[in-house]
């Protein structure tokens, strides 16, 4: 028989105060941030007193509490009992009765109730008062319940990462987006954030692209010709050519990476010529998706790579292999079983891209001082991180116990057919072309609404909805894994919903709810309260109070679509709101109306966090 404890919130209404005010006091302003957190300290200090001898202070990432599944089982479930039971060698239902009475003991005014469910399951809800006073502090809270982290941080992102002498494609787009939401989301958090561009910008492809440009195109290469980026990629293809299959051609580009390296003048000229070509090609995208990088290429770190490799060999990390100078590290081997090396530098004396990898790790810790770094990057280049992370570990660059140094990858943009994502003539899709297209059906779905706009407003608006959609697309989808692109995705159907576009209208409908009863934010705030006895209010409210608590998720998980997922649920809870909950000239207007503010508040912070722009008319 299950034990199950009720009670009514409104009973301890008048005491509720006080007893908030004792406990807030108790746990401290560095667990305020979240319902969530509160829960946990409470299950942790709840279990610090029911087993002193078998939980400790590091034992507080065993609590498991997650917001309940369906809204019988309250707003949070606990699923410690079920985790402890093995250590204590006990039933997961009698720790979960002798947490719920304790519980009850030390937080009662802070729920509804607390209940013992299945084999040891605690389902908790909040009580009314608890709820409102936390909405009465959202209302008033500037950044949307989420304060400035009190321990900043030095956080490098390094993402988008193009190729000189190359446009971006559709392949650059997820590092380019993941980036910039994560950058947004720790720059919103108050971390000191680096957004870093690592080009490819070195290496034998310039020597063969310089060689090229000297022996067919000299007026370019002499910077007497002006040329444009479609041409530099086509030169840029001949000379991969002219590379694999003229042997002296690659001797003569061999010998022109050693004069860059130099700094013969002409090449070194030849060489900046080609990195501004590129650079525009770049800026275009990124003013395009409204993306602020840094550039620092392979380039930057040149001087230091003679350095790495003397550290290496100080260290007694290098060995020979065939000539090259390799770093072999324990647990990575071929799929022949044979050790697999790091290659630092190779038998001709140049460098490999690993060389660079490890000057650029030793820079952002050693100079900029990181404390964390991270490398959004394709899932593909998973081994090459994890050996470039070892291998700084070992020569002493970083301890990961102070600096967190993390590969952040991803899946790839697959096609209608299922496949990577490539133009109907089989090419890669440039990205230029991509999100041009975005914007194209964004327009032509405006036209087919008749809006009454200027041509400049259309223009902004589908340049908006189009840009948003792309964007969305991506980071609603897990990261880590693949997703199919398609303008349904970007737009949505009858059957599809969970669109930038949705989102969008959400918040533009609140503008038009606050035009309607020409009321702003600042006439609610002398009688700022919030009843909540409709199921909906509730729902709206709840849902609202999490939003600190994604956040937090999203900084420890770098998973940008469970951002996205909260966003489009508060949308669907403030639709369903809206279809049950008179607004204006209800006898709960102002509570309505400040539930509807916190909802466009939330919305569009939420929104730039991902990138995405707001529009008050659509």
């Amino acid at each position: 028989m299950k034990w199950v404890v009720r009670w009514e919130g409104e009973r301890f209404a008048r005491r509720t105060r006080s007893l908030l005010f004792e406990f807030f006091s108790e746990i401290g302003e560095d667990s305020l941030d979240t319902l969530l957190s509160r829960l946990v300290w409470q299950a942790s200090e709840v279990l610090k007193a029911l087993f002193p001898s078998s939980v400790s202070e590091e034992d507080r990432g065993i609590i498991e509490i997650t917001q309940a599944t369906h809204p019988r089982f309250g707003h949070y479930q606990c699923n410690t009992p079920m985790k402890m039971a093995k250590r204590l060698g006990r039933k997961p239902v009698d720790i979960a009765e002798e947490m719920v009475e304790r519980w009850i003991a030390l937080y009662q005014p802070l729920f509804a109730s607390i209940k013992v469910a299945g084999p040891g399951f605690i389902n908790l809800t909040f009580s009314l008062p608890f709820l409102v006073e936390e909405l009465i502090k959202l209302a008033k809270h500037s950044r949307c319940g989420v304060d400035e982290v009190k321990d900043k941080k030095k956080v490098i992102v390094e993402f988008s990462s193009p190729n000189v002498a190359k446009e971006l494609h559709v392949g650059h787009l997820r590092s380019t987006i993941i980036g910039d939401s994560l950058a947004r989301l720790f720059e919103f958090l108050g971390h000191e954030v680096l957004r870093l561009n690592h080009i490819g910008d070195w290496g034998t492809q310039f020597g063969m692209l310089i060689a090229y440009l000297y022996e067919h195109e000299r007026e370019v290469f002499r910077g007497k010709k002006e040329a444009d980026l479609p041409s530099l990629m086509r030169w840029y293809q001949e000379a991969k050519q002219q590379f694999d299959r003229d042997i002296r051609f690659k001797e003569r580009s061999q010998r022109a990476v050693v004069a860059l390296q130099g700094g013969e003048p002409s090449h070194v000229n030849a060489w900046l010529y080609v990195r501004k070509l590129s650079r525009k090609g770049f800026q275009e995208i990124y003013e395009c998706l409204d993306v602020q990088l840094v550039e620092r290429g392979e380039s930057y770190y040149n001087l230091s790579l003679p350095l790495v490799v003397e550290e290496f060999e100080k260290k007694g990390l290098i060995v020979l292999s065939e000539g090259a100078k390799c770093c072999f590290l324990e647990g990575f081997s071929n799929q022949d079983g044979s050790p697999l090396p790091l290659i630092l530098q190779k038998k001709d004396g140049g460098y490999n891209y690993g060389t660079t990898d490890l000057a650029a790790v030793r820079q952002r810790i050693i100079e900029e001082k990181a404390d964390r770094i991270l490398y959004v990057v394709d899932a593909g280049q998973r081994l090459h991180f994890q050996m470039i992370f070892r291998a700084a570990q070992e020569v002493g660059y970083y301890d990961p116990e102070k600096v967190s140094v993390e590969h952040v990858p991803f899946g790839l943009v697959l096609g209608p057919d299922g496949k990577k994502f490539k133009t109907r003539s089989g090419n890669t899709e440039r990205l230029i072309d991509l999100l041009q297209d975005a914007i194209d059906h964004a327009s032509s779905l405006l036209d087919q609404r008749e809006l009454s706009l200027s041509e400049g407003e259309r223009e902004e608006l589908a340049h908006i909805l189009g840009i948003n959609s792309v964007k969305y697309a991506d980071l609603s989808s897990h990261r880590t894994k693949d997703y199919l692109f398609s303008h349904e995705r970007l737009f949505g159907s009858e059957q599809q919903t969970n669109t930038a576009s949705y989102l969008l209208y959400s918040y533009v409908r609140v503008q038009g709810i606050k035009r309607k009863v020409n009321r702003t934010e600042d006439s609610l705030s002398p009688s700022l309260n919030f009843d909540l006895s409709h199921p909906a209010e509730l729902g709206l409210a709840l849902h609202l109070l999490r939003f600190g608590e994604v956040v937090e998720e999203v900084s420890t998980t770098l998973l940008p679509h469970r951002l996205a997922d909260y966003l489009y649920g508060l949308a669907e809870q403030f639709h369903h709101f809206f279809k049950e909950c008179r607004v204006q000239g209800s006898s709960k207007e102002n509570s309505r109306l400040t539930l509807c503010m916190l909802t466009s508040r939330i919305l569009k912070q939420g929104m730039e966090v991902l990138g995405l722009k707001v529009v008050d008319r659509m």
